[in-house]
């Protein structure tokens, strides 16, 4: 059988049973160990020895240095062949206890499993002991299981993590340890090739000059070994043309980490005959590729390009501004003189229904999220404008059946205004926000039925709006419903240190009113829901 190697350290002890043997309990006449080294030193079953077996099972009770060696173990079988199991122990001191390590843990996840060396885990296993976990060796308290886990693993967490079994043989107690090393690497995210530059499809140029081209791509965060930006050239390597050098830089920028990768082309001389070439930049990732291809074009007179490329974009930022600035005023402006038949049809009772997040707030963020829900909100659509919002905790009433609440309120709304909140890290790592249908949250039993009624039966619209940064994380912590609303249409943001006074200027409150009803359900009367 193929040989197998061990480190151990001086002073422990250490069970051995070969790899293809399974029962403990073979009959020691099937075995015959011995030491293998410039002298064969025969192995005995007398349990006084350090070094005895029984049947398949080697032990070695504490170690010294003059155990290392060679072993070597032969076995009859039952139809009278024979198998040679070899094994080799290496000893070392207490203090080199780096030299038993079972291997690095060095994976890019966050959280980090731990998981006792075999040989360890095994003898426990065999002889009922209890296991403890040490870090450089200091004792972790709380640790004796066979895994451990170290959640969101930081660089604090590196270390060499030893496994220690203390077992009993013949009444007498022993230890068995091995250790593994953590490594904690930087995230890596491979990500679709995006091509930064060139942006254009035509590169102007003057001929007989010398230009550089630079192709530019991001593959991802940390991905440096596989990110690799190029051109090619009628599809031609170039470095197998002449005139032409090529150059390639591949960096992580701090503190982002994002990798990115620049080629640059130096044509020594444009020539008339690099205007019918066809320049190809082509990014490189693990699982993705892109290319973007390059036509030169002689530079014409700057003045027509100056002044056309003047009067465009003077233009398009007076359209953009007229657009950006006055578009939802002249809506707003003009609505009471349009017609109404349409919205008088609709009878619901209110024009929005109020979702937002209760749970895994900051305290700052809980302050301003009910500053809003309970003062600015009602006090400037309802007493100024005469909407009428239902709101939990205002609207609720005691003792009545929280799901038919629900449901009939969002069926008897016009709109379903969701607030959104940036969610603590841990908040969204343990456990899905609002999980109970008891508050009004997002993702809750609330928003998962004005949801239904938005996407899938399309009954009424949804107007979102964000309360602070959402950070890093973005809003990945949403339902998937939400996230789709939130790419077709960005949120509205509340400005922080926004006042109720100058609602009527405020920018804020024309979007929020643009995408309310014309007419209020205010006007309406009011029944009672069953």
């Amino acid at each position: 059988m193929n040989p197998e190697l061990f480190r151990l350290l001086e002073g422990e002890a250490f069970h051995f049973v070969p790899f293809p043997v399974y029962d403990f309990d073979l009959p020691d006449e099937n075995f015959t160990w011995y030491k293998n080294n410039s002298e064969v030193k025969n192995i005995t079953t007398e349990e006084e020895n350090s070094i005895h077996y029984h049947g398949g099972a080697l032990f070695f009770l504490n170690i010294s240095s003059a155990d290392a060696g060679h072993y070597t173990a032969r076995q009859t079988m039952p139809s009278g062949s024979c198998q040679l199991h070899h094994l080799t122990i290496e000893v070392f001191n207490s203090s080199s206890q780096g030299q038993t390590n079972y291997g690095s843990i060095d994976s890019t996840e966050p959280n980090k499993r731990l998981i006792c060396p075999n040989p360890v885990n095994k003898t426990c296993k065999i002889f009922n002991g209890t296991l403890t976990w040490y870090k450089d060796g200091s004792l972790i308290q709380g640790e004796n299981k066979r895994i451990m886990m170290i959640d969101n693993a930081t660089k604090a967490h590196e270390g060499i993590y030893t496994c220690v079994c203390t077992w009993t043989h013949n009444h007498r107690e022993y230890i068995s340890s091995g250790s593994r090393s953590l490594i904690v690497q930087d995230p890596v995210l491979h990500e679709n090739v995006i091509i930064l530059s060139p942006v254009d499809n035509e590169q102007l140029v003057d001929e007989g000059f010398s230009i550089k081209l630079n192709c530019s791509i991001l593959c991802g965060i940390n991905v440096a070994h596989k990110c690799k930006a190029s051109w090619t050239i009628n599809e031609r390597e170039v470095s197998q043309m002449d005139g032409y050098q090529q150059s390639i830089n591949t960096t992580n920028t701090m503190p982002s980490k994002h990798t990115y990768s620049t080629a640059t082309l130096t044509i020594d001389k444009v020539s008339a005959q690099d205007f019918r070439h066809v320049f190809k930049c082509f990014g490189e990732g693990l699982y993705s590729s892109d290319f973007r291809a390059v036509t030169l074009k002689a530079r014409e007179s700057a003045v027509p390009l100056v002044i056309g490329c003047v009067c465009v974009l003077l233009a398009s930022v007076f359209a953009a501004v007229i657009i950006k600035c006055f578009a939802i005023d002249f809506a707003l402006f003009f609505r009471p003189f349009f017609p109404q038949s349409r919205n008088k049809k609709d009878p619901r009772m209110y024009d929005a229904y109020v979702v937002y997040q209760t749970e895994g707030l900051q305290k700052a963020a809980e302050d301003q999220l009910f500053s809003f829900v309970t003062s600015s909100l009602p006090s400037v659509l309802e007493d100024k404008f005469g909407y009428r919002l239902f709101i939990h905790g205002r609207d609720d009433i005691p003792g009545e059946d929280r799901l038919e609440l629900v449901e009939n309120c969002i069926k008897e709304s016009k709109r379903l205004m969701v607030i959104l909140t940036p969610a603590s890290a841990s908040n969204i790592k343990d456990k899905t926000p609002f999980e109970t249908p008891e508050t009004s949250v997002v993702g809750g039993f609330d928003c998962q039925v004005g949801l239904h009624h938005a996407l899938v039966q399309n009954e009424l619209k949804v107007i979102l709006i964000q309360l602070g940064d959402p950070g890093p994380q973005g809003y990945n912590h949403l339902p998937p419903g939400l996230l789709h609303l939130i790419k077709k249409s960005a949120p509205i943001r509340w400005p922080e240190g926004s006042q109720i006074l100058g609602f009527q200027r405020s920018r804020f409150w024309k979007r929020v009113r643009y995408l309310m009803p014309v007419t209020p359900a205010k006007n309406q009367e009011v029944t009672a829901l069953v």
